[in-house]
């Protein structure tokens, strides 16, 4: 009997600590957030490397909400796995396309998740705008980006192959799409691009 009202006193100590970190952590986020959306100004200039550390990949912004810009290619990206034998040979998985497993989420859905119709497409996007037209990763951000591509192909792929994963490769079909009105047989052959992306190591702590 005598030790519960200390115990309450901690209880209600730790209660208040955990609301006052909650509002500071809100707090922090959206003074990140405005400072990554509003125009430049001194104070983003000069702590725009904690802002982007903050906002990218989770947090990013964009106005595509409001002014939306469709997709003009279809993308199909493949991912296969490889582990390391005791004799030091590799043994490779065959290839998972997650673009069709997105798509098989999203068709016939009424209300699809956010999730199955944009973060792989996303991920891809933002890999290629941080790494342009090859994959040396030159810049944090970019470092940033393949890492998080990287673990959510070697998330999806763990998740249906039997066994080890300590690789993950990606290959990316992209085909245009035609412009609409025009005729099938007056196309001209659609232009299709492969890009193979190199092996990267999988780490059980996602770095």
């Amino acid at each position: 009997m005598a030790n519960r009202p200390g115990g309450a006193r901690a209880l209600k100590a730790a209660l208040h600590a955990t609301v006052v970190l909650c509002l500071a952590t809100t707090l922090a986020h959206i003074v990140l957030v405005f400072l990554h959306v509003a125009p430049a100004n001194t104070v983003s200039k000069r702590y725009s490397p904690q802002i982007s550390a903050w906002v990218y990949p989770l947090f990013e912004q964009n106005w595509r909400l409001f002014a939306p810009e469709p997709d003009s290619v279809n993308r199909q990206i493949l991912a296969r796995a490889a582990h390391t034998r005791a004799d030091g040979s590799m043994r490779v998985s065959a290839w998972f396309d997650l673009a069709a497993e997105d798509n098989a989420r999203v068709e016939h859905q009424v209300f699809p998740s956010h999730t199955a119709q944009n973060l792989l497409r996303r991920a891809w996007t933002s890999y290629t705008d941080s790494h342009g037209g090859d994959d040396h990763a030159r810049t944090e951000r970019a470092v940033m980006m393949q890492k998080y591509l990287r673990n959510i192909a070697a998330d999806r792929v763990t998740a249906r192959h039997a066994g080890r994963v300590d690789f993950i490769q990606l290959r990316v079909v992209t085909v245009p799409i035609a412009a609409p009105g025009s005729a099938a047989g007056n196309r001209p052959p659609a232009s299709v691009e492969t890009r193979l992306l190199p092996w990267w190591k999988v780490s059980s702590d996602g770095n």
